[in-house]
């Protein structure tokens, strides 16, 4: 659904000049450890600072230290992203995902909701994981297998994490109606 056809944001962004004491004071953990301003999905989740700055937190481990690398982070993001059909999630990290080493046919055939061809054995572990997770809300016994044989406990963990996150994330911005000014074509919605 493009954005225009949605409903005005029902969270809408909070000027910082009229943060709460908490509100400030998790703007400024935000600023010191991103190096940048609270934007995007953590806009409307400064209505909760504490539930932001503690996805913030997780943030920061799962999307630039996780055991599968960041690479194959971005393909889990990106096929969440398409998952819940969220434009923030998906406009944001699709040029990052592209530059991280995801071929631009892998990314355009998640977006449209189709299985990729040509992607690396990792590649596919992850897309299978994920795409599993994501549709069936379980994963089966050889997916696991072959997920934690190539990437151990640790990464399934991880994979796992990244998903949830950014599936929080999508939840977020969906159920806040989070608009934003980005350029490009919107993801379709997919039916589950």
């Amino acid at each position: 659904m493009a954005a225009s056809a949605l409903a005005q944001q029902r969270l809408p962004t909070i000027p910082p000049d009229q943060y709460t004491a908490e509100q400030k004071k998790a703007a400024e953990e935000f600023l010191a450890a991103r190096k940048a301003p609270v934007s995007g999905p953590f806009q409307p989740m400064m209505h909760s600072p504490e539930v932001m700055s503690m996805a913030r937190g997780m943030g920061d481990y799962l999307r630039y230290h996780s055991a599968i690398g960041n690479t194959l982070s971005e393909l889990v993001i990106l096929i969440t992203a398409r998952g819940w059909s969220q434009d923030y999630e998906w406009h944001v990290h699709y040029p990052i995902a592209l530059k991280a080493g995801i071929a631009k046919d892998i990314a355009d055939a998640i977006a449209d909701g189709r299985r990729p061809v040509g992607m690396s054995a990792d590649e596919e572990i992850v897309y299978d994981f994920t795409t599993e997770l994501q549709k069936n809300k379980r994963v089966s016994d050889p997916t696991f297998a072959r997920a934690e044989q190539r990437f151990g406990k640790k990464g399934v963990v991880d994979m796992t994490g990244i998903s949830g996150y950014y599936t929080f994330l999508a939840m977020q911005l969906n159920m806040a109606r989070y608009e934003f000014s980005g350029d490009g074509p919107r993801l379709s919605r997919v039916p589950n």
